[in-house]
């Protein structure tokens, strides 16, 4: 039996809080079912009420999934419903996924601007990925990205390319890094030559740019993603509850 600390916070948030903390623990991996709500409640000495509050919470978060008739189960990326869940883009004309090409997986030093985003020291290493994302057989998403070397040791091309799903389901299976929640930064802006030339468009041709910042579980910034969208025949859909 697990006996409560003591804190101000209201009984439900630190149930909440123990039940992340086991996640980041890995006593529980994305798709396992989690105990019954009459289990933790009797782990954590509360009631089936206070649980049921912090599993609405977790649930409210797409940390965990409930499954109705079946239970509930950890969250995770490999599930084709969530495949592109922190990916917006969605087409006019109904297509759904993308075919992806990797541009380069390569060794580097984190900048200023990324240690800050990743709380890492400025040079500590990091892994850069840059790829395209196609749909209709046209790139649609030029997209860099930024990883704390130390969690994602052993990131290749040879590694990325092998894989059949999406890089999140690749970090979570391989890496045991699961991307729990993410902040973006969206703004318009001109494509320069470089981005032109990728994604096949005119110097000065207008894009999204879409910065984000992916957190696993204690709000670890673990990957800092900018993106530039082609929108002329897609767009970001934001669903606001």
């Amino acid at each position: 039996m697990r006996s409560m600390p003591k804190s101000p916070a209201p009984l439900y948030e630190q149930i909440r809080q123990l039940i992340v903390a086991a996640l980041a623990a890995g006593e529980w991996r994305p798709g396992d079912a989690l105990p019954s709500e009459a289990a933790l409640a009797e782990r954590f000495h509360a009631s089936a009420g206070t649980v049921r509050k912090a599993m609405d919470e977790l649930a409210a978060a797409h940390v965990v999934e409930r499954r109705q008739g079946a239970g509930t189960f950890v969250a995770t990326h490999t599930a084709p419903r969530d495949a592109y869940r922190f990916l917006r883009l969605v087409a006019d004309d109904g297509a759904t996924g993308f075919t992806r090409e990797l541009l380069h997986c390569r060794r580097a030093r984190a900048n200023a601007e990324t240690a800050r985003a990743l709380h890492l020291r400025t040079s500590e290493p990091v892994i850069e990925v840059r790829r395209l994302l196609l749909r209709r057989g046209r790139a649609v998403v030029l997209d860099d990205l930024w990883l704390p070397e130390r969690h994602f040791q052993g990131l290749t091309s040879e590694v990325i390319n092998a894989y059949p799903g999406t890089l999140y389901a690749l970090f979570e299976e391989r890496f045991r890094v699961h991307m729990v929640r993410a902040e973006e930064k969206l703004r318009a802006v001109a494509a320069d030559a470089e981005a032109a030339e990728l994604l096949g468009l005119g110097d000065g041709a207008p894009l999204l740019s879409v910065e984000r910042v992916a957190f696993t579980y204690g709000d670890r910034p673990v990957e800092l993603r900018r993106g530039l969208y082609h929108t002329e025949a897609d767009f970001y859909l934001n669903e606001l509850n």
